[in-house]
């Protein structure tokens, strides 16, 4: 999933939200820092209710991930959308289609979601504008046991961008895609890959209910925890 897919559950909770992005955002500070649910789920009940919302936020994102990228209709289209882009670029490595397969899906199903109605992105920066941004950085920090504090500038940032509304349209997305393949060190996707989206687009639509359907809670137990 995504930044917006993660959040549509708990889009009304600022820190949660924010929580939800963490274990992304620490791939753009310092890759080497995780910060996982063993390490959130001690942060739930404690006293202050912003650190307890940014725990609650980090096992949502890594619970949702955990049903998520086991769905058939998750597989089926990574691999698809994959051949797509194996074929509009003439790649003969599948690094960089089997990886454009996998975050392709993610963001398409965010566009998706943002195309039918703004006010879920709209809800989404709103709620990240009222955070403390090294307020959340200090509770991943004693989640962790290391120095988060330059996650604090990366969640400025973020908000600041707002970049979750270029997925909209195939140019900018592919804009951002290429900063993607610059910040991982694959090639830049060539002019034509463009050509790939609006297809893409409306197979991720099609499928974007079936997709977004979590299991039962009492069969996860991260789930379970969150739903307590």
């Amino acid at each position: 999933m995504n930044y917006l897919a993660h959040s549509l559950a708990c889009i009304d909770d600022p820190y949660q939200v924010a929580g939800a992005a963490v274990p992304d955002w620490l791939g753009l500070t310092n890759p080497r820092l995780r910060c996982r649910s063993r390490q959130a789920e001690p942060f739930l009940d404690g006293d202050d209710a912003a650190t307890a919302a940014v725990a609650r936020g980090v096992m949502r994102h890594h619970a949702d991930d955990g049903w998520f990228h086991e769905t058939t209709a998750f597989c089926e289209l990574s691999l698809e959308c994959a051949r797509r882009v194996r074929h509009a670029t003439g790649d003969v490595d599948g690094m960089r289609p089997s990886f454009l397969g996998h975050i392709l899906v993610e963001l398409l199903i965010d566009a998706s979601l943002i195309a039918e109605d703004r006010a879920g992105v709209d809800a989404y920066y709103v709620a990240l504008g009222a955070i403390d941004a090294p307020r959340v950085a200090q509770a991943i920090s004693e989640m962790t046991g290391a120095d988060a504090s330059p996650l604090a500038s990366i969640i400025e940032r973020f908000t600041a961008m707002r970049f979750l509304y270029d997925y909209v349209e195939d140019e900018l997305l592919t804009y951002r895609l290429n900063q993607v393949m610059r910040r991982v060190r694959l090639p830049e996707l060539p002019q034509r890959f463009v050509q790939v989206l609006p297809e893409a687009r409306t197979l991720v639509t099609a499928h974007r209910d079936e997709l977004l359907r979590a299991p039962v809670a009492e069969d996860r137990p991260l789930l379970a925890a969150l739903a307590s």
